[in-house]
């Protein structure tokens, strides 16, 4: 009976140890995303430590430092793609990339748990939530400050709105008047609007603008045949 040889109670009251500070720090971790209504909330981020700990805990038992370190790493890239998918992108808005991050820490939280460094598990819970309630009220007033062109990086984006049928038209008119104007583009995307029309939206390279002159060229393309409407905006890069 191989479960009965490897039932070592002193082991398994380490791990008890070790998932126990995962669960209750994941658990703090996690109930700080809830009260804000994150996608990310008090399971996720409790079972995201606890899955981390049982990972690194096992590979602790089973090959020693050696094995913990490659488990870690996996760890590191498995959450990495569990983080991806709560990052959404609409239009030129990409949210979730807190609670992404915020997993990545539960993770390395359980990690740390997981390798019986219980102290160190717990100067990661504390920081991990610094950043998320410490750190808030200095992002809302840097966000509230009216924008310095000559010191902020942006995304700039172009959108036009035409018929459906003068899209391919528009689209290469477009990027000539760009390019013209010494705004070249970094990427094109369509989108459906409406049942008859296409959205047009251009990423620019350019981390600055002249207003004024991308005035000009929101004013050539919207004289476009088949253009309904034109316009651009900014969004500050993370």
């Amino acid at each position: 009976m191989l479960a009965l040889q490897n039932f070592n109670p002193g082991a398994l009251l380490d791990t008890f140890v070790s998932l126990s500070a995962a669960f209750v720090l994941g658990a703090l971790i996690g109930l700080e995303r809830q009260v804000r209504q994150r996608t990310a909330g008090l399971r996720t981020n409790t079972l995201v430590a606890v899955g981390a700990a049982v990972f690194v805990d096992l590979a602790m038992r089973l090959g020693g430092a050696d094995g913990a370190t490659r488990v870690v790493a996996y760890v590191v890239s498995g959450v990495g793609f569990l983080g991806a998918g709560a990052i959404m992108k609409e239009g030129a808005n990409i949210t979730g990339l807190n609670t992404a991050a915020t997993l990545w820490g539960s993770a390395a939280v359980g990690a740390c748990a997981g390798a019986s460094l219980i102290g160190e598990a717990i100067l990661a819970t504390l920081f991990v939530l610094a950043s998320n309630t410490l750190l808030r009220p200095v992002v809302n007033r840097i966000n509230r400050r009216p924008v310095d062109d000559e010191s902020t990086e942006s995304t700039y984006y172009v959108y036009a709105i035409c018929h459906r049928g003068a899209q391919g038209e528009v689209r290469e008119r477009m990027l000539e008047l760009l390019e013209g104007a010494s705004y070249p583009v970094r990427g094109v995307e369509t989108h459906a609007f409406g049942p008859q029309d296409t959205e047009i939206e251009a990423m620019l390279y350019a981390t600055s603008v002249d207003a004024q002159e991308l005035d000009r060229v929101i004013a050539a393309i919207e004289a476009l045949p088949g253009v309904l409407q034109a316009f651009w905006n900014a969004g500050t890069e993370e």
